[in-house]
Protein backbone atom coordinates (compact mmCIF):
# COMPACT_ATOMS: atom_id res chain seq x y z
CA UNK A 1 0.00 0.00 0.00
CA UNK A 2 1.63 3.29 -0.53
CA UNK A 3 1.47 5.91 2.23
CA UNK A 4 0.55 9.74 0.48
CA UNK A 5 1.93 12.39 1.05
CA UNK A 6 1.40 14.56 3.90
CA UNK A 7 -0.94 18.17 3.07
CA UNK A 8 -1.63 21.10 4.75
CA UNK A 9 -4.16 23.66 4.37
CA UNK A 10 -3.51 27.19 5.22
CA UNK A 11 -4.97 27.31 8.07
CA UNK A 12 -2.89 24.44 9.44
CA UNK A 13 0.43 25.72 7.55
CA UNK A 14 -0.01 29.31 9.26
CA UNK A 15 -0.29 27.47 12.49
CA UNK A 16 2.97 25.84 12.51
CA UNK A 17 4.87 28.51 11.05
CA UNK A 18 3.17 31.16 13.82
CA UNK A 19 2.07 33.60 11.27
CA UNK A 20 -1.10 34.75 9.69
CA UNK A 21 -2.87 33.12 6.81
CA UNK A 22 -2.55 36.57 4.76
CA UNK A 23 1.04 36.87 5.54
CA UNK A 24 1.70 33.31 3.70
CA UNK A 25 -0.85 34.60 0.58
CA UNK A 26 1.30 37.47 0.26
CA UNK A 27 4.55 35.85 0.11
CA UNK A 28 3.74 33.40 -2.08
CA UNK A 29 2.47 36.45 -4.45
CA UNK A 30 5.52 37.86 -4.14
CA UNK A 31 7.56 35.30 -4.02
CA UNK A 32 5.82 33.71 -6.60
CA UNK A 33 5.01 30.02 -4.67
CA UNK A 34 3.09 27.81 -6.30
CA UNK A 35 0.88 25.83 -3.75
CA UNK A 36 -1.35 22.43 -5.10
CA UNK A 37 -4.62 23.40 -5.40
CA UNK A 38 -7.74 21.05 -5.16
CA UNK A 39 -10.11 21.31 -8.05
CA UNK A 40 -12.53 24.29 -6.12
CA UNK A 41 -9.42 26.34 -5.62
CA UNK A 42 -8.18 25.12 -2.30
CA UNK A 43 -4.37 25.29 -1.13
CA UNK A 44 -2.66 22.32 -0.15
CA UNK A 45 0.89 22.50 0.69
CA UNK A 46 3.57 20.05 0.67
CA UNK A 47 6.18 19.17 3.64
CA UNK A 48 8.47 21.29 1.36
CA UNK A 49 6.05 23.58 1.16
CA UNK A 50 6.49 24.19 4.90
CA UNK A 51 10.32 24.23 4.61
CA UNK A 52 10.51 27.16 2.14
CA UNK A 53 8.09 29.17 4.03
CA UNK A 54 10.01 28.78 7.21
CA UNK A 55 13.17 29.33 5.30
CA UNK A 56 11.64 32.86 4.24
CA UNK A 57 10.71 33.19 7.53
CA UNK A 58 13.96 33.32 8.95
CA UNK A 59 15.49 35.49 6.39
CA UNK A 60 12.56 38.34 6.91
CA UNK A 61 12.46 38.05 11.07
CA UNK A 62 16.06 36.88 12.24
CA UNK A 63 18.49 37.58 9.07
CA UNK A 64 16.46 40.88 8.75
CA UNK A 65 16.56 40.48 4.64
CA UNK A 66 13.91 42.76 2.75
CA UNK A 67 11.41 40.70 0.77
CA UNK A 68 13.92 41.29 -2.44
CA UNK A 69 16.67 39.99 -0.87
CA UNK A 70 15.21 37.14 0.74
CA UNK A 71 13.65 35.83 -2.90
CA UNK A 72 17.13 36.31 -4.00
CA UNK A 73 18.64 34.42 -1.30
CA UNK A 74 15.67 32.00 -2.17
CA UNK A 75 16.59 30.87 -5.67
CA UNK A 76 19.77 30.98 -4.61
CA UNK A 77 19.63 28.50 -2.51
CA UNK A 78 17.15 26.63 -4.48
CA UNK A 79 19.40 26.30 -7.15
CA UNK A 80 22.17 25.13 -5.13
CA UNK A 81 24.26 28.64 -5.61
CA UNK A 82 25.81 29.75 -3.00
CA UNK A 83 27.22 33.00 -4.23
CA UNK A 84 27.00 35.95 -1.21
CA UNK A 85 23.87 38.15 -0.63
CA UNK A 86 25.10 41.88 -1.42
CA UNK A 87 24.52 44.13 1.78
CA UNK A 88 21.92 46.36 -0.41
CA UNK A 89 19.27 43.79 -0.34
CA UNK A 90 19.70 43.10 3.54
CA UNK A 91 17.78 45.56 5.88
CA UNK A 92 20.68 47.68 7.46
CA UNK A 93 20.18 49.47 10.63
CA UNK A 94 21.03 53.45 10.19
CA UNK A 95 24.14 54.49 11.76
CA UNK A 96 22.83 56.47 14.46
CA UNK A 97 21.02 53.59 16.04
CA UNK A 98 24.19 51.14 15.54
CA UNK A 99 25.82 53.72 17.44
CA UNK A 100 23.39 53.56 20.12
CA UNK A 101 22.96 50.00 20.01
CA UNK A 102 26.92 48.99 19.77
CA UNK A 103 27.00 51.09 23.20
CA UNK A 104 24.30 49.18 24.87
CA UNK A 105 24.97 45.54 27.06
CA UNK A 106 23.76 42.35 24.81
CA UNK A 107 21.44 41.59 27.69
CA UNK A 108 19.38 45.38 27.77
CA UNK A 109 19.43 45.02 24.14
CA UNK A 110 17.23 41.68 23.97
CA UNK A 111 15.04 43.03 27.05
CA UNK A 112 14.27 46.17 25.53
CA UNK A 113 13.11 43.61 21.89
CA UNK A 114 11.79 41.15 24.02
CA UNK A 115 9.42 43.83 25.52
CA UNK A 116 8.70 45.71 22.23
CA UNK A 117 7.77 42.36 20.65
CA UNK A 118 5.26 42.42 23.45
CA UNK A 119 3.87 45.50 23.30
CA UNK A 120 3.33 45.00 19.54
CA UNK A 121 1.74 41.70 19.80
CA UNK A 122 -1.14 43.28 22.32
CA UNK A 123 -1.09 46.04 19.86
CA UNK A 124 -1.95 43.63 16.91
CA UNK A 125 -4.58 41.81 19.06
CA UNK A 126 -6.60 45.46 19.76
CA UNK A 127 -6.57 45.61 16.20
Amino acid sequence: MKMSKRQYRIGELAKRLKLKKFVLRFWEKELDIKPDRSTGGQRFYQEEDFEIFKLVKNLLYERKFTLAGAKKELEHIIKGNKKPIIASQKTEISAPAAEIISHQPESDIIKELTEMKYKLQKLQELL
